[in-house]
């Protein structure tokens, strides 16, 4: 399989998945929110936090949002991570250029 390399500002932050999960479920599965968690045997509450961007995509919920919606679970973490690591970059930026490298 052939990886692209996605370009995008370096100012702006990652997408976080919750994004593209609340856009799946808007217009394809046409579905409810609350039925979606139903049918993921999750509480709604959670649904809304992750597609709210206020909760990480788990594995597990990379895995049940998959099941219902398609896709592929590794691309909803994928999303995650790179959403998390640009968060702790800026969040930490002084420290890090603090930080004296070994050898």
């Amino acid at each position: 399989m052939t990886e692209f390399r996605a370009r995008r500002p370096l100012k702006r932050a990652p997408t976080h998945p919750g994004v593209l999960m609340r856009e799946t479920i808007a217009e394809h599965l046409g579905l409810s929110k609350a039925e979606v968690a139903r049918r993921m045997r999750i509480s709604r509450p959670s649904l809304y936090a992750v597609l709210n961007g206020t909760s990480a995509v788990t594995a597990d919920m990379a895995l049940r949002f998959a099941a219902i919606g398609g896709g592929e679970p590794e691309l909803l973490l994928s999303m995650q991570a790179a959403h998390d690591l640009w968060r702790a970059q800026h969040r930490l930026e002084s420290v890090l250029t603090a930080i004296e490298r070994a050898a």
